[in-house]
């Protein structure tokens, strides 16, 4: 199942400027997600078509929609840990399920009335679901806001193990495509083709996504309401840091 590439200047023309979008690839079956790993895990996730071996399921997983913030949070495959990059197709319908059982990694007051509600609702989640600013290529942070969903126990099991289609090791592409990043040669430089993910029902809300056609390049963007981790335990605040388990 190959990744379909498009130019970065033609999809950067027509993604939001600002805002909370998902972007994506994604069909009628599937919605890809990006993970980096250590070679021994990812070469044999590759391999197998499914986590196994090194894999750990007592620690949160990470996956990311977006190819651009998977490559600014690995450095375009650099960095320690994350050299081996992976392409998941995994099951539409099992990423709208993860997306339904999101949990925000913050409290925010307009989503909980106190923290202690905010805490039971992280206690009762497997999900949690992270924006942080997008990246352009070169890794200068932009307006719009990018996801990244952490998953652990029973639902990080079913997304090891049964909701896959295929994985891929898109390593090569990485790095035949990672000098045009860093030079900031837009027009030489292709990427795995992204639109806006569409969010329907309760979760465009739970997710506090923004509305369709929002982030016009003359759109301001709304900044996140304020959000506090002060009382988190240190150890908890580990698994919240938007890093793949390897």
């Amino acid at each position: 199942m190959p990744l379909a590439l498009e130019s970065y200047l033609n999809q950067a023309a027509r993604w939001p400027a600002s805002g909370r979008h998902i972007l994506a690839q994604f069909d009628d079956e599937s919605v890809v997600v990006y993970q980096a790993y250590r070679p021994a895990i990812g070469r044999y996730a590759a391999a197998h078509g499914a986590f196994g071996g090194e894999f750990s399921l007592g620690r949160m997983s990470w996956i990311k929609p977006n190819f651009l913030w998977m490559m600014y949070r690995s450095a375009w495959g650099t960095s320690e840990g994350q050299t081996v990059v992976l392409a998941v197709w995994l099951k539409r319908a099992a990423f709208a399920a993860i997306l339904a059982e999101a949990v925000p990694s913050a409290f925010r007051a307009d989503r909980y009335a106190s923290e202690a509600e905010w805490r039971e609702a992280v206690a009762r989640s497997e999900v949690r679901v992270q924006w942080d600013p997008d990246h352009d290529p070169a890794g200068a942070p932009l307006t719009r806001r990018a996801i990244q969903l952490g998953l652990r126990g029973a639902t990080l099991a079913r997304y090891a193990h049964e909701w896959v289609h295929a994985i891929e090791d898109i390593t090569p592409l990485v790095r035949e495509q990672r000098p045009h990043a860093l030079a900031r040669d837009d027009a030489r430089l292709m990427l795995p083709r992204e639109d806006v993910y569409p969010v329907a029902g309760a979760a465009v809300a739970q997710l506090g996504i923004a509305a369709p056609g929002a982030g016009s390049a003359r759109a301001p963007e709304q900044p996140d309401p304020p959000a506090s981790v002060g009382m988190m335990p240190a150890s908890s605040l580990d698994s919240f840091r938007g890093r793949d388990s390897a």
